[in-house]
């Protein structure tokens, strides 16, 4: 049956699916070839357990409709559906809208929630990717310290609170993000997940999809009424576009919180997940279940959700979870629709998936695969060069390891094709989200603890802020893990999606301890945007502009230059992770202005130690040099 839904008989391209509201009718589809009735139970309040029901019609390719005369703004529904003599209540899997736990879902009218003047809101200038600093953050995570001084803790409201500070004047929460000056936040699960009881609450990363098209509730001030976390969501969005910073949404179609009961399940049994010559479920992603992105209206069901979060809610970005789980035709129609409504739209993800999937390795998005799609993918291979393993004590560029220099190089120049040696999977340097930590794993500091814990805790704050100034100098996509330039701890927990918020929260406290730190990333973020020659997206390019210069052993010094008028003509980019000093001759013997040093960064010119250089310069320990002409 599965093969006869493929065909064209069956395949639905209208853009009506769900309910589409008016104030004189609302008029609900819902592709379910296969069962024998859908009924739509339409319920007056969120806390109504009798709904009033209404037969629909099926029609052709398997749509079932249903006009109803009236105007039923915000009023919540569900789907009864027969199949096989088995009647199961539902909710749609295109519902825009959901009470509590998405029990029901909702007939929504976006006019009558919208936040003031939410169409016409100001939002970031358009850049290239290359151009993006992307902050990976949870909702939780950022305002729900005690001490954080943001009133809305936990909630999507916390990110819309301007002039918050710790007890001890230091800025926190959406000025501190203006302050450092990155360009995306990227937000770790934000559409409705299964994992936290909305009406209790609780924390949980939130991979686990349950409604893709709502937001989630828990980070609202109330999950029952529906209008409620669709308005506070769209505020957070409205004062970080105000405040120069673009949206990433990160998002998980790659699998279900379930199968049983999965509304996707009892609208069309066996349809959407991917399943062996057996007919048994598969588990590529290590979550019980994978969605069957390459089935036409699969495909159809994610591009739309996509195109609908970038219309309704003006999201700038899109990160995939286990991408590699989704076919490469839905991933390039996936670019394509978004570019058409946004030109600027960042689509990165994971090229790997966390299981063995069904999908045919030829057909999954894979490092290399990507070329050409306007598609990124996490560099795992500069995250492995530049710290070692994720959890372990093996140790990378930065905290000992010996002779990663070449590894460190391929990073440097976005993974393009730049030598024979010096190559990865990247086409264009855009293709690289160049990272060192994310929400998996052991934080950045903690994993310096475990590899280093001989290291002094100044030498591991070295270490960190080395880490950081490779990620933020080399070509590609710079990403960061909210908090790491903090020296964010998670006391060691490597897997903490459930962990809490005494483990996860952002201490706000260590601002004040690593301030140096702090001063030290956010220059080089600013230094960053205002270097064209930094942030090149074209492989071509990097080749012409960048030249690697003799350095010694565990250390890597290249050459950039500039023809954009607003750059420096020269910059010289030098990384030393040996315990001692290094001295670079540098290429000629004409005066090198110093931007960077063991102290600061700063685009005018270092107020402390060398300010200039004439031949040669010394680099100490753990540290970045970064010269100018």
């Amino acid at each position: 049956m599965e093969n006869v839904l493929e065909s064209i008989e069956f395949t639905y391209d209208g853009n009506d699916l769900g309910a589409v509201y008016t104030p004189q009718y609302t008029i609900f589809k819902v592709w379910a070839p296969t069962v024998e009735k859908i009924t739509v139970v339409l319920y007056e309040t969120f806390s109504d357990d009798l709904g009033q029901r209404h037969s629909m019609t099926k029609g052709q390719k398997g749509v079932w409709e249903l006009n109803l005369q009236g105007d039923f703004k915000n009023k919540y529904y569900n789907y009864l559906v027969l199949n096989n003599g088995v009647e199961k209540e539902t909710q749609d899997i295109y519902t825009k809208g959901c009470s509590a736990n998405g029990k029901k879902g909702m007939i929504v009218d976006f006019s009558s929630i919208n936040p003031v003047n939410w169409e016409n809101h100001l939002r970031a200038l358009p850049i290239n990717r290359t151009q993006a600093i992307i902050y990976e953050i949870h909702i939780r995570d950022f305002s729900v310290w005690a001490d954080s001084g943001i009133k809305n803790k936990g909630q999507y409201l916390g990110f819309a609170e301007k002039d918050t500070k710790t007890p001890e004047g230091i800025v926190t929460g959406l000025d501190h993000l203006i302050d450092l000056g990155i360009t995306h936040v990227h937000l770790m699960p934000v559409y409705d997940f299964a994992s936290v009881d909305e009406t209790a609450g609780g924390y949980n990363w939130g991979y686990d999809p349950y409604l893709y098209n709502v937001p989630e509730g828990s980070y609202a001030s109330n999950s029952n009424d529906g209008t409620v976390r669709i308005r506070e969501f769209k505020t957070m969005i409205q004062a970080l576009h105000e405040n120069g910073i673009s949206v990433v949404m990160d998002v998980v179609y790659n699998h279900s919180f379930a199968i049983d009961n999965s509304p996707m399940d009892i609208l069309v049994p066996g349809y959407y997940y991917r399943r062996d010559e057996n007919g048994n479920y598969t588990n590529g992603s290590g979550c019980g279940n994978e969605i069957a992105s390459e089935k036409l209206m699969v495909r159809k069901f994610i591009v739309d959700s996509i195109m609908f979060w970038a219309r309704e809610y003006k999201i700038d970005g899109f990160r995939f979870d286990l991408m590699a789980l989704h076919d490469i035709d839905t991933m390039k129609e996936v670019a394509r629709q978004a570019k058409i409504i946004n030109p600027n739209i960042i689509i990165y993800g994971e090229p790997w998936t966390g299981g063995e999937s069904s999908l045919d390795q030829s057909k999954q998005v894979r490092k290399g695969s990507q070329r050409g799609l306007q598609v990124s993918l996490f560099n795992d291979d500069m995250r492995n060069a530049i710290k070692g393993d994720n959890d372990g004590n093996w140790a990378g560029f930065v905290n000992g390891g010996g002779g990663l220099q070449a590894e460190i190089k391929k990073g440097i120049v976005g993974g393009i094709r730049y030598s024979n040696e010096i190559c990865n999977f990247a086409q264009e340097p855009g293709e690289s989200i160049n990272y060192v930590s994310s929400h998996d794993n052991l934080c950045l500091y903690d994993k310096f603890e475990k590899s280093n814990p001989s290291n002094t805790p100044l030498e591991r704050e070295k270490m960190n802020r080395l880490a950081l100034a490779i990620i933020l100098t080399c070509q590609g996509v710079p990403f960061i893990q909210g908090g790491t330039e903090i020296l964010r701890t998670k006391q060691g927990n490597h897997n903490s999606y459930n962990s809490g918020d005494a483990v996860n929260g952002i201490d706000w406290s260590r601002k004040a301890e690593y301030m140096e730190t702090y001063e030290y990333i956010k220059g080089l973020i600013s230094l960053r945007k205002s270097q064209k020659v930094m942030t090149l997206d074209n492989d071509y390019e990097v080749i012409k502009s960048l030249v690697f210069l003799e350095s010694p052993y565990n250390s890597v010094a290249y050459q950039l230059t500039s023809n954009f008028k607003e750059d420096f003509s020269k910059l010289i980019i030098i990384h030393n992770s040996n315990n001692g000093e290094i001295k670079i001759v540098l290429p000629d013997s004409n005066e090198w202005k110093v931007l960077a040093n063991e102290y600061e960064v700063d685009k005018t010119g270092v107020s402390k130690g060398t300010k200039t250089c004439i031949n040669e310069v010394s680099i100490p320990s753990i540290s970045t040099y970064i010269l100018c002409r």
